[in-house]
């Protein structure tokens, strides 16, 4: 596929921005377009959002801390999906010299929405590996984690192989998938009831 990442490049990418303390936060963009901005996008929006999904459930702060907790999470999230769209975007517009043949069949999730599993699973893989070195829990605590992160490996390498495959066959023409907007309509004034409701 030209000019998109295979799953593997994405994978190492993910894990290295992972690797560096405070760099969702703090690290400053590597890409200024195209595809690979979108995936930078995408995993620093899922990082942020990981850290204020633990803040959100604190239960020894004032409740207006968790309610800006929630504001962010709703944010965030509308970022990840508005990321997710553009990676779509920028793969169909490269596919979009290739014939598709007769019978190709209709991938019903996208590339993005591959792409973005890839970053959660990293997210879970380098936090349940913290959990297996721990010294402060009982070994069985880590020997559970440890199982655990087996599974979650397992999990990404499975879902990266899908993700080589889907491009492949899209480059061949013997699969494709649409841009299906996300719609997140409590994010909209305009849509969410509560929130239009409190105009009248």
């Amino acid at each position: 596929m030209p000019d998109f990442p295979r799953a593997d490049e994405i994978t190492v990418f993910h894990d290295a921005r992972l690797a560096v303390p405070g760099w969702a936060k703090n690290g400053a963009p590597s890409f200024s377009a195209g595809a690979w901005q979108a995936i930078e996008d995408n995993h620093r929006c899922n990082c942020l959002l990981w850290e204020e999904e633990d803040l959100a459930r604190r239960q020894k702060v004032s409740d207006s801390e968790i309610a800006g907790n929630k504001r962010a999470i709703d944010g965030f999230n509308q970022r990840r999906n508005d990321a997710i769209e553009r990676l779509d975007e920028a793969l169909l517009a490269s596919l979009d010299q290739v014939t598709r043949k007769p019978g190709a069949r209709m991938n019903s999730e996208t590339v993005g929405s591959m792409v973005d599993r890839l970053s959660i699973l990293s997210l879970k893989v380098h936090h349940m590996r913290i959990q297996t070195s721990r010294t402060d829990v009982g070994p069985d605590h880590v020997a559970s984690c440890k199982a655990k992160l087996e599974r979650l490996v397992e999990q990404r390498d499975d879902l990266a192989t899908c993700l080589d495959r889907l491009l492949e066959e899209a480059a061949r023409g013997e699969a494709y998938f649409k841009v299906y907007r996300q719609f997140k309509m409590y994010n909209d004034p305009k849509l969410n009831p509560a929130v239009y409701g409190e105009k009248r």
